[in-house]
């Protein structure tokens, strides 16, 4: 590296000096010559100075005179982002389901704020006050963007017209404080259809930091549940801003340019707000799930859980004491739809198609049937603990008779089961793109539970499985996809959400189902409403309807209770499955109603008004 101008100075004066010295020492003393002497070193000193200066100009001018310019232009240019609406989503009608409404925000620029330590703070206290948030909030967020004075830090959002209007009368006391419009997420029907659209919030610091590379900020808002968060990409967006001239005080002097903020895309998907609404009122405030799917392609028509929440809340910024007042109600954010319980006598499905498929049963079998059978020393009891005397598969499916499916299971054994569960879609995911929220339950074989509990598979677990007890678990998602797949004559479905290109993709594939099982199994479900549990269904307004109740045990609390059904029986358009957590009662008396409320919208069935009382 070349010396500086300085450094050179001291070597030139170490060495005339040197010089001088050496001069006396030949003269003896004498100052002989001395004035020309300092004439020549003072015109020495004069170029090196010069030359020292010169060289450092052309370096700061031509070698890093680029750098210099942007970090000037840097000071005085500052970049205003813009955040860009998300996009809506639509039901498959329409009918808007999420929209963005306007509200404001408020946001710290670094360059602005007073240089003193004291009057900064100052402002960020007053500013506090006004939004009601912590000093040390608003300071962890100007330590989180590094002080960077080209950017602007976001402080709150949601500010109210007080807020906004105390910070407008403050104006002169909040140097660098600002408050700007943006869309806000909004949700006009409240609870509805909560847990498939999911809710939208800021960043964490942890997602914050695994999605730098992403064009993500601080205070930018990312969809966190269902739809949000599983389209996120195509409903985001993307910034834009205006490129504007600043002072000294960080005043804007003029805008340079402008980046239209590019908006999300809007997203329709197969949910039908009517019947969504149906499926809210027919649950009521029970806690449990319903599910509506299309038999023929897998499109989720209505989907609703309980407790359930109101996503608005999460648009803005929400406390730390009304978030614990939300978690306590009984876990709102779990999607129960796809949550995995033991399925009970729905089940029944899969031990029939066991029981033809193996060629251990003829599909025109008759069984005896028992108030229980005795297995390994235990008794295992049916539902009426009288057995309902011989009985075929059909109206084994209509009394849902559990020690016939019992004889079914023991004979099949176990890994017919295990087949046939996963053939039907349990113990693995459905598909729907709301798959990092879905349980997949569970098909228990040997290995499972010798890993998970340490013991041997009993011909016990065999017989509990035959009827959807002991350890098996489903979905009700994954229990409507079973159903639909009796429905539609043998194919396993892919439920789905969004309406993207839906006639032009593949939905069903075979479960590998002979015409024969099939058939024994649509007659059976048609019996379950003509003589059998499922009763509440039988309504000459309504077209022929099959279907099957289910009554599990679940234990310390009250019986989990189920109703599946499709409809019209001989060329379904909509399977929908009611399910009562710990409800207590039957899956005939319990969730079938439920159903049948559903299906009285679907199908359009007026209901007839009481009279009105004349008061005399």
């Amino acid at each position: 590296m070349a010396p500086s101008g300085l450094s050179a100075i001291a070597i030139i004066m170490s060495f005339s000096s040197q010089r001088a010295s050496n001069f006396s020492e030949k003269k003896g003393g004498r100052t002989v010559g001395r004035q020309y002497q300092s004439v020549f070193i003072m015109l020495l000193l004069s170029l090196v100075m010069v030359g020292g200066i010169g060289s450092r100009l052309a370096y700061l001018q031509l070698i890093q005179g680029e750098r210099n310019r942007e970090l000037a232009e840097d000071n005085r240019i500052l970049l205003l982002p813009r955040r860009p609406a998300r996009g809506n989503i639509r039901d498959r009608n329409g009918k808007i389901l999420v929209d963005s409404r306007l509200s404001h925000s408020v946001s710290i620029w670094p360059i602005a704020l007073p240089k003193q330590d004291d009057k900064r703070a100052e402002v960020i206290s007053r500013l506090a006050q006004i939004l009601d948030v912590p000093v040390e909030e608003i300071n962890k967020r100007l330590a989180q963007s590094s002080y960077n004075l080209n950017k602007s830090v976001p402080i709150a959002r949601g500010v109210n017209s007080a807020q906004t209007t105390a910070i407008a009368e403050y104006d002169q006391m909040l140097p660098g404080v600002r408050v700007e419009a943006e869309a806000v997420r909004n949700y006009p029907r409240g609870d509805l259809a909560a847990h498939v659209l999911g809710y939208t919030g800021e960043l964490s610091d942890e997602e914050l930091k695994a999605r730098e590379d992403e064009d993500y900020r601080l205070g930018d808002v990312i969809g966190k549940m269902g739809l949000e968060a599983a389209l996120e990409s195509t409903l985001r967006g993307q910034w834009g801003g205006q490129q504007v001239e600043v002072d000294s005080s960080g005043r804007v002097i003029r805008v340079i340019g402008e980046k239209p903020s590019i908006s999300g895309q809007d997203v329709q998907v197969t949910l039908d707000l009517e019947l969504q609404q149906a499926a809210e009122k027919a649950l009521g405030n029970h806690i449990g799930a319903i599910v509506a799917i299309d038999p023929r392609n897998g499109a989720v028509r209505a989907m609703v859980s309980r407790p359930t929440f109101d996503p608005n809340i999460f648009s803005t910024r929400i406390t730390q004491a009304q978030w614990d007042q939300f978690t306590q109600n009984g876990y709102p954010l779990v999607n129960r739809a796809m949550r995995a319980y033991a399925p009970a006598s729905t089940f029944k499905i899969v031990t029939t198609a066991a029981g033809i498929e193996s060629g251990k049963f003829s599909p025109d079998v008759v069984l005896p049937t028992y108030a229980f059978l005795n297995i390994g020393g235990i008794q295992f009891w049916d539902w009426n603990n009288a057995g309902f005397g011989p009985l075929g598969f059909r109206g084994a499916m209509a009394m849902s008779s559990d020690t016939f499916f019992y004889q079914v299971g023991r004979s099949v054994g176990e890994k017919s089961l295990q087949t046939w569960m996963r053939n039907f879609g349990l113990g693995q995911h459905t598909g729907i793109e709301l798959e990092e929220e879905e349980d997949v339950g569970l098909v228990p074989d040997e290995q499972w539970k010798r890993e998970v509990l340490d013991e041997p598979w009993y011909l016990g677990d065999t017989i509990n499985a035959s009827i959807g007890q002991g350890n098996v678990l489903s979905t009700p998602l994954q229990v409507a996809v079973m159903f639909a797949a009796v429905a539609n004559g043998g194919d396993l479905v892919t439920p789905h959400l969004v309406m993207d290109d839906e006639d032009k993709k593949q939905w069903r594939k075979s479960v590998g189902m002979q015409a024969v099982t099939i058939k024994v199994l649509q007659d059976g479900l048609r019996e379950v409403i003509t003589d059998g549990t499922g009763g509440a269904l039988n309504d000459p307004a309504l077209p022929p309807i099959s279907g099957k109740s289910g009554t599990a045990e679940a234990p310390p609390g009250e019986n989990h209770t189920w109703f599946g059904a499709y409809g019209p029986s001989d060329k379904p358009e909509i399977v929908i499955v009611a399910f009562g957590e710990h409800s207590g009662g039957g899956g005939g008396s319990f969730a079938a109603p439920m159903v049948k409320q559903m299906l009285d919208q679907y199908f359009g069935v007026k209901k007839e008004e009481e009279p009105t009382a004349v008061t005399p």
